[in-house]
């Protein structure tokens, strides 16, 4: 019986167990770099089958939370290679989540004090992260967005490339992750919700996944596709996000990935960050479904779930093959040794929920390791 402490091979990525670290937003990089208490941080956690990092921005545009770590400069790059560097050191593998955060942004983030973008002017009912001049941390309202032109697509496409091409090539990451989910802009595009638009963008399903898979094409010509994952969130409301029938949606895009080679399908199941059982549209969705279909379209990708797993949980999910991996959140947050506490069954730290944004090393680097 297949258990989350066996290895795995995941399109080119050589897994010591199924044990992922999901990725988790800390708003600890001023300036869009990592510095030496990520090092730590992530080093820490080097025992993770595999490291997914914090969500990163792929431009100054793609930025939409204060203090978030970015691919799109020489410093922000430096910062990186340190990080990975530490990880391999621990014998780890690390991937970096590339983000672009649409209209889920702050016009004080913004190139120019400019609008977000997204596919659609509507503006999210959500949050953003801003750090003020004492240095304190608050949550705002995002700001009103603006359209992206159809001639300006190319140009986000780009930066994906772009990111991916220095993550592999200057930051030394093992893969990257494409960021496709949470009410963030390829999501924006995806939803109906969101996405208003009347060019080959808009419109259909297939119009409204065009980005994504030019994306992916990009990333995985870039990066290589069997370096590459992406992230999806078929029913999250996170982020103002909706779709009023994500079954055919989400089926058509694993379709569309099984046929591109990717290393692995992360997805977050139910609401990221609650509960598992939720759904939008009229009838529960079928995550079976969502990966008998990408199997069908010739997807060998491994089968990543994330949200709310605990070890029995996580164990069930691999033990059936439902799963061939399974990412954990919180409790990487609080356990940087959750692997051998897993395996051990020693009790886990509990994570504190008031240093999860922004801060120094307290609730980041602090946490204790099993005796």
């Amino acid at each position: 019986m297949t258990t989350l402490f066996d290895p795995l091979s995941a399109g080119d990525l050589t897994l010591a167990n199924r044990v992922v670290m999901a990725p988790l937003t800390r708003n600890r990089s001023p300036n869009a770099v990592p510095g030496d208490l990520a090092v730590t941080y992530y080093s820490q956690r080097a025992t993770a089958g595999l490291i997914v990092t914090e969500a990163t921005a792929i431009s100054h545009q793609g930025q939409g939370y204060a203090h978030v770590p970015g691919l799109y400069g020489a410093d922000q790059l430096a910062g990186w290679k340190r990080v990975t560097d530490a990880v391999h050191k621990a014998g780890g593998k690390i991937v970096v989540q590339l983000w672009h955060v649409g209209r889920i942004s702050h016009t004080t983030l913004q190139p120019g004090g400019g609008k977000p973008v997204s596919a659609s002017a509507i503006r999210a009912k959500s949050k953003t992260y801003l750090v003020k001049p004492d240095g304190s941390g608050e949550f705002v309202e995002t700001s009103e967005p603006r359209a992206l032109e159809t001639a300006e697509l190319p140009g986000i496409v780009d930066d994906f490339r772009r990111a991916a091409k220095a993550a592999i090539e200057v930051a030394g990451f093992d893969g990257v992750e494409i960021h496709g989910a949470n009410g963030y802009l390829i999501d924006q595009f995806l939803r109906s919700s969101t996405n208003h638009r009347s060019d080959n963008y808009g419109g259909s399903i297939e119009n409204r996944s065009r980005l994504l898979f030019e994306v992916v094409d990009a990333v995985t010509g870039a990066a290589g596709a069997g370096k590459t994952g992406i992230r999806l969130s078929p029913v999250t409301p996170s982020n103002d996000a909706s779709d009023a029938d994500p079954q055919p949606l989400f089926n058509h895009v694993v379709e569309g990935l099984g046929a591109r080679g990717l290393a692995y399908i992360h997805v977050v199941e139910g609401a990221t960050g609650g509960a598992r059982d939720f759904n939008q549209g009229d009838k529960p969705f079928s995550y079976a479904e969502l990966k008998a279909t990408y199997q069908k379209a010739g997807g060998q990708g491994a089968w990543l779930v994330n949200n709310g797993y605990n070890k029995e949980l996580a164990e069930k999910a691999v033990a059936d093959g439902r799963a061939d991996l399974v990412a954990f959140g919180k409790l990487f947050i609080a356990n940087p040794d959750l692997v051998s506490r897993l395996k051990q069954n020693v009790e886990l730290n509990a994570p504190d929920s008031a240093t999860f944004y922004g801060g120094t090393a307290k609730g980041y680097t602090d946490y204790p390791t099993a005796a």
